[in-house]
């Protein structure tokens, strides 16, 4: 977004959603090389069965890593002041995740413009498994 379209945000508007592809055991594998999260629940079906569970799912962090790409997409990160995410629900394999967010408020810290931002990641069912907020400086 160029910093004239940043300037005149406000309450409302709405970010350019992000779609990821299913996650697959794939991308549960290498998200955990990649951040260092080996935890086995993830990643071992065995493991997941032996807690109860029909599968793997992914790592919370891997969510939430793709809300934090949907703001980067949209503004620099050296402007984002605040990001902070609750985990709503289990992310599935199979599941295809949408992220969003949305303007929810405009306002000046000390000598700052900034927005807060609403983030959701929901699957492709519209369940929400990720919701949070941001805050993001204005040029």
């Amino acid at each position: 977004m160029n910093v004239l379209s940043l300037q005149a945000l406000g309450a409302g508007d709405e970010l350019p959603p992000l779609a990821m592809p299913a996650v697959d055991r794939t991308m549960l594998a290498l998200f955990a090389g990649a951040s260092g999260d080996h935890n086995a629940i993830h990643i071992d079906i065995d493991v997941a069965r032996r807690a109860g569970l029909p599968d793997v799912f992914a790592q919370g962090m891997l969510g939430m890593a793709w809300l934090g790409r949907l703001l980067t997409d949209w503004a620099p990160q050296h402007q984002l002041r605040q990001f902070d995410v609750r985990f709503q629900d289990v992310v599935h394999l199979g599941d295809e995740l949408r992220c969003s967010g949305r303007v929810v408020d405009r306002f000046v810290h000390g000598d700052e413009s900034r927005v807060r931002v609403a983030l959701r990641c929901e699957n492709q069912h519209g369940q929400a498994k990720i919701v949070g907020e941001a805050i993001v400086a204005l040029p």
